[in-house]
């Protein structure tokens, strides 16, 4: 999937050197945002190739969806569709990262409205939530722009940075974005 500059695609093994210097350059302007294991849990971390495989077969099993997030060609990030309930609620989470470098250009909130249509107009989702620290001035806005509506606090939702943090949730539906997010990410742009 593509617009203009931006991409989103499978992970693939040949990707892990590219991932690897990314996630390197951008230790420390990701730490403050993304999960970390409790101190109590005895799971080592993935690596690379176990995470794509993982993420490989949560996908066949309709459990997640995993994108690399490209831009001009090249990785800048990632963006997952996780706890996916079927069922009445056809429902999941999303959760994003970009490369520091390419933050502000709209490249996220370009991948985000791709991944929505997606799941809304081909998966068959029916409501996507996103979930954000009250202290993540960037995200916050992604959602902002996308015109994704505010649902609430979740207290001590993740493990991140090593304490449990509070999260602001935020969702949309199907029938909130009939004519596609995509399209209503550009008519805003055009309008600003």
């Amino acid at each position: 999937m593509t617009d203009g500059p931006v991409g989103l695609r499978p992970l693939r093994y040949r990707d892990s050197r590219a991932w690897a210097e990314v996630r390197a350059r951008n230790i420390e302007w990701l730490r403050r945002w993304e999960a970390t294991p409790p101190p109590s849990s005895s799971v080592p971390p993935m690596t690379f190739r176990q995470m794509v495989r993982l993420h490989s077969a949560q996908g066949r099993a309709d459990e997640a969806l995993s994108w690399g997030v490209t831009y001009d060609g090249r990785l800048a990030g990632q963006l997952g569709v996780s706890n996916i309930i079927w069922g009445s609620a056809r429902t999941g989470t999303v959760g994003y990262w970009i490369d520091g470098a390419l933050a502000g250009r709209g490249i996220i909130p370009t991948a985000l409205a791709l991944a929505t249509d997606y799941c809304f107009q081909v998966a068959g989702l029916h409501r996507l939530e996103v979930n954000i620290r009250p202290e993540n001035q960037a995200s916050l806005r992604v959602v902002e722009k996308l015109g994704f509506r505010e649902e609430g606090l979740r207290k001590g939702l993740l493990h991140i940075d090593g304490a449990w943090r509070d999260h602001r949730s935020f969702a949309l539906t199907l029938e909130e974005v009939p004519e596609g997010l995509l399209r209503r990410w550009h008519a805003s742009r055009n309008l600003s």
